[in-house]
């Protein structure tokens, strides 16, 4: 499982669960079992299944160990992880931070056990738009990863990814690029060239290029980006879309709508059939076929488009998440554009001041407690 093979793993895992079953074996055997398989239907996309195999598998493992053992928090952390698959953010955080509650009280002092969830809740933090939080929370964590797993580790490498990937969000390009290709430096040595772990540190150093100029490479790290994602067999669609959205931003940027669109009406085929389909992924690809349907001077579908995004995103989130404010720059664009320029200028307004929300201030990582991070 650890390279991904999760279509093998599944059926051998279904049998090893109904033998424990049919033998009445000890708990501690059922409730592995059950874990192991949560993990990979995880992985593979179907949440449900994994939610209901996670939870008895913990429920056993309280009744083993008791509520606050190391083994508890472990399982937590992929509860929280299974609960992101689903779009349910708020669920996904109180798992994670029961998970830093339990390790703050029997882990040791270096902070080496504790360091993984504070990724994990760091990269909670990057999805919700609170960047600066997030980038506290990584530093804090990264020291102790570096130290433990060492700096030619895979784990090490995807967190590097992590940080990599907010410091775009942040545009912070020189620092994002640097980050990812230490990290591909590694990832290629562990899983080679063309696996699709190296897939997130590929879509960076793409972004890194566009802004560079280096439109060639650029396209070349997305069409390689494509070809890995859209191959596998298990849980590729997820990654295909993400792959398949930035890829028609690169069309958009250059003027070619047409092949956006095309790529963008497959991200949104592939979305509806999944459950993705009311995610933020979906919002990020309804905005970009708003700005197709500008150039085509079709401000009404653009218009629909945006309103549909933004529905989606408020109700993911808040109405003060960055992604809401790059829908209403986009649904101030098409109103401007057709001559609606009071209601372009409060779209505007309102994008404004999400950017310069207090969320996006700075924020020391030695006050980031579990209680800072509380949601809201």
């Amino acid at each position: 499982m650890a390279a991904g093979g999760y279509e093998k793993a599944r059926p051998l895992l279904e049998n090893a669960l109904d033998i424990t079953r049919d033998a009445k074996a000890p708990d501690s055997e059922m409730c592995g079992c059950m874990l192991d398989l949560a993990f990979v239907y995880k992985n593979q996309g179907r949440f449900a299944e994994a939610e209901k195999m996670c939870r008895k598998g913990l429920e056993l493992q309280e009744k083993i160990n008791g509520p606050n053992h190391p083994h508890v928090a472990h399982t937590l952390r992929i509860l929280s992880e299974i609960y992101q698959g689903q779009v349910r953010y708020r669920r996904a955080a109180e798992a994670l931070e029961r998970a830093i509650e339990i390790m703050q009280k029997v882990g040791d002092d270096d902070g080496v056990e504790i360091a993984p969830l504070q990724v994990d809740m760091a990269r909670l933090l990057v999805t919700q738009g609170h960047y600066a939080r997030a980038e506290s929370m990584f530093a804090e964590a990264l020291t102790a990863i570096e130290s433990s797993y060492g700096p030619d580790h895979a784990y090490t490498a995807k967190v590097l990814t992590s940080i990599a990937r907010l410091c775009m969000l942040q545009q912070r390009h020189s620092r994002a690029e640097e980050l990812a290709s230490r990290a591909l430096t590694v990832l290629e040595k562990v899983y080679g060239e063309n696996h699709h772990f190296l897939v997130p540190a590929w879509l960076v150093m793409s972004k890194t290029h566009h802004v560079d100029g280096e439109l060639e490479e650029a396209r070349a790290l997305l069409d390689r980006s494509l070809a890995v994602t859209s191959n596998r067999l298990d849980n590729g669609r997820f990654g295909e879309s993400d792959v398949l959205n930035r890829l028609a931003e690169f069309h958009i940027s250059r003027e070619d709508y047409r092949r956006a669109e095309s790529v963008l009406r497959k991200a949104l085929k592939m979305l509806e059939n999944s459950q993705d389909a009311t995610s933020d992924r979906t919002a990020a690809a309804l905005n970009n076929m708003a700005k197709v349907h500008i150039n085509h001077d079709n401000h009404t579908r653009a218009q629909e488009l945006c309103l549909e995004a933004l529905d989606i995103l408020e109700r993911v989130f808040d109405e003060h998440h960055p992604h809401v404010a790059d829908v209403l720059e986009t649904l101030a664009r098409s109103h401007r554009l057709s001559g609606n320029e009071s209601e372009a200028a409060r779209l505007r307004k309102r994008a404004d001041q999400i950017r310069g929300q207090k969320r996006l201030a700075y924020v020391p990582a030695r006050a980031l407690t579990t209680e800072s991070l509380r949601w809201r």
